[in-house]
């Protein structure tokens, strides 16, 4: 196994919670073995046109491997509820019952149509913070967001027009507006956001799903996203928000009810849905762990793919607390996956 790594050394400190219990500066490298066996053994159903079967290989292959991880968590961010099983479900106890008191945020798979379809993207994914640290979005499922890297720290808002964001990034980016590229879901509510993209002068890119993959290539230094703004999932936005507390970059939400029911909901759970949420809103630790494992290739991480006579899947590892980002390839014997 093979880890570049930029940022600072973690510390080792007591107990309690994520930031000072001892064993913490390793959780990350183990979080990483459940997402690589998510991914490898969604594996060979890429393609295969049936997401439920990938999904449920993934999330059977993740709760092992987590129930072996030193940490005291509680799924609060899942795929249901408990009668839903087999998924990991919202408020299900993982880890060995040891070490750190800890929110996880799983998505076995994100984008489980990219798997079944065999398209670039797809992703195993966990994010960990401190227990209770974690947004409670009251079942309201979607979030219009914005996020982008650390150029746009006090230069973009959510609530300016697009074009007005676009022009403002292009110049704290020193580029041109026709440099700028910004990720939207490809969806029929997203249709004059992408015209009003277009006619400030950007690029657009379209992706099917997968704003996980999106907004954290978003927020990167290195990707050729520079913005990526829509209406997506408010648990996704969760999970990017560990994400881009470690790149240093920005995430601001706000949430959209789908119908006037679940408006009514969010307005009865004290939501204020005029309310932009920043990241630390979305996770209020300033610890926290992001890693995620491509399961099919793209910009962002590279699928699992045979490599000789082992499995190879590459894998990304942040924590917000030291700023580190690790990149994790690995070599595994297929035989110990039969």
């Amino acid at each position: 196994m093979a880890a570049t790594t930029q940022g600072t050394l973690e510390g080792m400190t007591d107990n309690d919670s994520l930031g000072t219990w001892q064993p913490d500066r390793n959780l990350a490298m183990e979080l990483v073995r459940a997402t690589e066996a998510a991914a490898i053994r969604a594996t060979p159903w890429v393609g295969r046109g049936d997401k439920n079967a990938a999904d449920g290989a993934a999330v059977d292959a993740m709760r092992r491997f987590l129930s072996t991880v030193n940490m005291n968590g509680t799924v609060v961010i899942g795929e249901g509820e408990k009668d839903d099983a087999p998924w990991l479900y919202n408020g299900e106890q993982v880890g060995n019952g040891e070490g750190a008191e800890c929110d996880v945020a799983v998505d076995p798979i994100d984008g489980t149509r990219l798997t079944a379809e065999g398209r670039p993207g797809a992703l195993s994914v966990i994010a960990v913070a401190d227990r209770g640290s974690m947004y409670d979005p009251s079942a309201v499922f979607y979030m219009d967001k914005l996020v982008c890297g650390p150029e746009g720290v006090g230069i973009v808002d959510i609530e300016r027009p697009i074009g007005e964001n676009i022009r403002a990034l292009a110049r704290a980016k020193n580029v041109d507006v026709s440099d700028i590229r910004v990720a939207v879901l490809d969806r029929p509510r997203h249709e004059q956001l992408i015209a009003d993209i277009r006619a400030a002068g950007a690029g657009t890119r379209r992706i099917m799903d997968g704003d996980v993959a999106a907004g954290v290539n978003a927020a990167q230094w290195n990707s050729r996203i520079d913005l990526a703004v829509g209406i997506g999932g408010t648990p996704e936005g969760i999970i990017t928000a560990c994400a881009v507390k470690a790149l240093g970059g920005v995430i601001q939400g706000k949430l959209w009810p789908k119908d006037d029911a679940e408006r009514e909901q969010a307005l009865a759970a004290g939501h204020d849905l005029d309310r932009v949420l920043h990241a630390n809103d979305l996770v209020a630790s300033d610890n926290c762990y992001f890693v995620a494992t491509g399961i099919t290739s793209a910009d962002f991480l590279d699928g699992v793919q045979r490599r000789g006579p082992f499995l190879r899947s590459e894998s990304v590892v942040m924590r917000s607390y030291s700023g580190t980002i690790r990149r994790v390839i690995t070599d595994q014997r297929p035989d110990r996956w039969d």
